[in-house]
């Protein structure tokens, strides 16, 4: 069922999102509006094409799995495998920027490269609940003090983050933090300006490169740009072996032997293995003799032919 999401303005000047074409940037704001409260969502593009694309036939299930790819690459989104071997796709810096008031439960399985196969905690609400130990039982009422009513003018309602909060608290003990009008701009709330670490946020990633960056390299060494679903195929399994751990130094030999050859993008891990592990010279030719006719054939075979 499609929800009510909220989207910044800084959105349409994002350079996540320009890294990608239009049309999938029309993908990703639809799947904002049907990802389930935690982000998630089933990966099947011909699912998506129908609830997004349905009165755009021109723009069908093919057209959606190369904007999923786009997306993909550009670290928007994170698709992945569950437990019961179907395929889901998680926007990963979803429980960031959108607050979600009484989260629903999510019947998709937690992302495990950036949820750790966890679901994550329900934020709390920020506005209409009574908490355990906020306030005491049968208490008297009292006129709201001036900090309070400072907090309750300032504080950031959902779909307004982009506001912050100068007194940082509320009464009751639950702490809302402030947002540093002095920070780094972290850009939109629906999208990622960096790569997420493997494995959780916290989590360090063996290698900085990301596979944009690895593709963008391939495409300027190319006489003509490749076709975007080439593009798309080979950023998905950039990423697959970053994921990996594999260094990128091997893998930019691949996307060299790749394009020298005009391969199609799904044996870059043969390439990537032949550069990571290649054949030894001696070992190709031991052992190996070219056929020539005995000089006397019948000492060679015993005088029976």
């Amino acid at each position: 069922m499609a929800r009510i999401r909220t989207i910044k303005p800084e959105a349409f000047i994002s350079e996540s999102l320009a890294r990608v074409g239009i049309a999938a940037e029309r993908t990703f704001f639809g799947l904002l509006t049907q990802a389930d409260d935690h982000g998630r969502f089933r990966d099947q593009a011909a699912v998506i094409a129908g609830a997004l694309w349905s009165l755009r036939p021109e723009h069908g299930p093919l057209e959606v799995e190369d904007d999923l790819n786009q997306l993909d690459t550009a670290g928007l989104i994170c698709r992945y495998e569950g437990d019961d071997g179907k395929r889901y796709l998680h926007i990963v810096t979803f429980s960031k920027h959108q607050k979600v008031n009484r989260p629903s439960g999510s019947r998709n399985p937690a992302c495990p490269r950036h949820e750790g196969g966890r679901v994550p905690e329900a934020s709390l609400p920020t506005q209409g609940v009574l908490h355990e130990g906020a306030a005491q039982a049968h208490a008297p009422f009292t006129e709201p003090s001036a900090t309070w009513r400072e907090h309750t003018l300032s504080h950031v309602y959902p779909g307004q983050e982009g506001f912050s909060d100068p007194s940082g608290s509320m009464p009751g003990g639950v702490q809302d933090p402030a947002v540093s009008p002095h920070g780094p701009d972290l850009g939109p709330r629906i999208v990622d300006l960096g790569s997420t670490p493997l494995g959780g946020a916290s989590a360090s990633t063996p290698d900085t490169v990301s596979p944009s960056e690895l593709v963008a390299e391939y495409v300027a060494a190319c006489t003509n740009r490749p076709p975007a679903d080439v593009l798309g195929r080979l950023g998905k399994t950039v990423g697959k072996l970053l994921a990996e751990g594999i260094g990128s130094d091997h893998i930019r030999t691949g996307l060299t032997r790749l394009r020298e050859r005009a391969l199609h993008p799904s044996v870059l891990p043969s390439l990537v293995n032949e550069a990571m592990n290649p054949p030894r010279a001696a070992a190709l030719g031991r052992g190996h003799r070219p056929y020539a006719n005995p000089v006397n054939p019948e000492a060679a075979y015993g005088g029976a032919l």
